[in-house]
């Protein structure tokens, strides 16, 4: 792991960190300031991010330093004088395991930080797509040009259960264990990594596609009451789908009108929130109150969690989707979209209402508002159709009316 240090003979900042096992030092001139350190924090992060991913260069990012002559990309091929082919940077095929083996042993090791669902995906992609691909293969014979044709071969694969090939996200997911996997591989047996240069395939942006006003009170209004609550919880709170299916009785604080985000259900699995900023209180409005008040009334003494099945276990996210969600959405002539828009239908409508929005970045678990405005912010006006109203309306009390009709009077 990187890490930002001072020379103390000349007080400037130095980043220290390890390439290949190499321990390398570089020097800043940037003097050691609370303002210089938040500067190359960010550098760092990019720095660190490009070592796991297999993509660092280390001449592009340091041209200047003498330790980039380490680590200078080979020729990839040599002819020899009798024709033969060496591959240098690539230690001999038997030093190294197969990929089979190796790729169980890096998953025994990492997967002891994943969720069931993620270890779940990885073991299928790896069981599924890479050992049929390069199982049997010397884990230091695997080329750049292997990874390119393999992932050329994903992109004529057919999604399964739809007329359309592999997406480019999907790609991507599956071959970024196999960049793991070969760039520590790389690291332990010491040879390059064949993922250098490599980058993901560039993914397209998608819209969010939250619902109206008038829709969710639609929505509501028709929803089989035994979801009633449960759809003005998610529309009203912007709680993710594991959080609201994961949300227990014990989390649920009337007397400070706060819903505590401490747990989530992936797979009908009780696990821990998708980040540490997730952790959070949402506030409740009168209308989720009340919602919440109900339902206490059906499931509190049935079970632990507040929205359960009539077993008491949670919901199950497929059952609900499939069975209440799209058939509710296709009776009333809307567009038929994930349950996830729930969570940016109550993004909107905060913003909408004027909501600040470190207040609504906090309620929906985000550490910063960048992604609110990058997200959202769209909506806003198709919200409101009231853009300038704010500033007019604080025109209006502070200077009086007369004054802004004057002004508009003049323009």
């Amino acid at each position: 792991m990187a890490s930002i240090q001072s020379r103390k003979e000349t007080n400037t900042l130095i980043i220290d960190f390890y390439f290949q096992g190499i321990r390398c030092r570089e020097q800043t001139l940037l003097t050691d300031t609370p303002t210089n350190r938040k500067r190359l924090g960010k550098l760092v992060d990019r720095l660190e991010e490009q070592i796991n991913q297999g993509t660092f260069n280390y001449r592009e990012f340091f041209p200047t330093s003498k330790n980039a002559k380490k680590f200078d990309l080979p020729e990839p091929e040599l002819t020899t004088a009798a024709g033969a082919v060496s591959n240098l940077g690539r230690p001999p095929v038997g030093e190294t395991p197969l990929f089979k083996e190796f790729a169980n042993t890096w998953y025994d090791e990492k997967s002891i930080e994943w969720r069931k669902s993620h270890k779940k995906t990885v073991r299928d992609d790896i069981d599924k797509r890479l050992v049929p691909q390069f199982g049997e293969r010397a884990v230091g014979s695997i080329t750049k040009a292997d990874i390119l044709a393999f992932r050329a071969d994903l992109a004529k694969v057919q999604a399964r259960g739809k007329n359309q090939t592999l997406s480019n996200p999907r790609i991507n997911k599956i071959l970024n264990p196999l960049r793991q996997i070969l760039c520590e591989a790389a690291d332990r047996f010491d040879f390059r990594t064949p993922f250098q240069n490599i980058k993901q395939l560039r993914v397209k942006r998608t819209d969010v596609e939250p619902f109206s006003l008038d829709e969710v009170k639609t929505i509501i209004d028709t929803v089989r009451a035994d979801y009633k609550n449960y759809f003005t919880v998610r529309f009203f709170t912007g709680m993710r789908t594991g959080e609201v299916h994961g949300l227990k009785w014990k989390y649920v604080d009337f007397d400070r009108r706060l819903i505590l985000v401490r747990e989530t259900v992936v797979d009908g699995e009780e696990t821990y929130t998708k980040t540490d900023s997730s952790q959070r209180e949402i506030q409740m409005s009168q209308l989720v109150f009340d919602a919440l008040k109900a339902q206490e009334k059906g499931t509190r003494q049935l079970s632990d969690f507040v929205f359960c099945n009539r077993t008491g276990q949670p919901l199950d996210y497929k059952n609900v989707n499939n069975r209440v969600w799209k058939p509710l959405l296709r009776h009333l002539g809307l567009k038929v979209r994930r349950p996830y828009q729930c969570r940016h239908t109550a993004a909107t409508l905060w913003l909408g209402a004027g909501e600040n929005p470190e207040w609504i970045a906090r309620q929906l678990g985000h550490t910063t508002t960048e992604m609110l405005f990058r997200v959202y912010s769209r909506y806003v006006p198709n919200l409101t159709r009231r853009d300038g109203s704010a500033f007019e309306r604080l025109l209006v009390s502070t200077l009086g009316p007369s004054t802004t009709t004057n002004a508009q009077g003049e323009g």
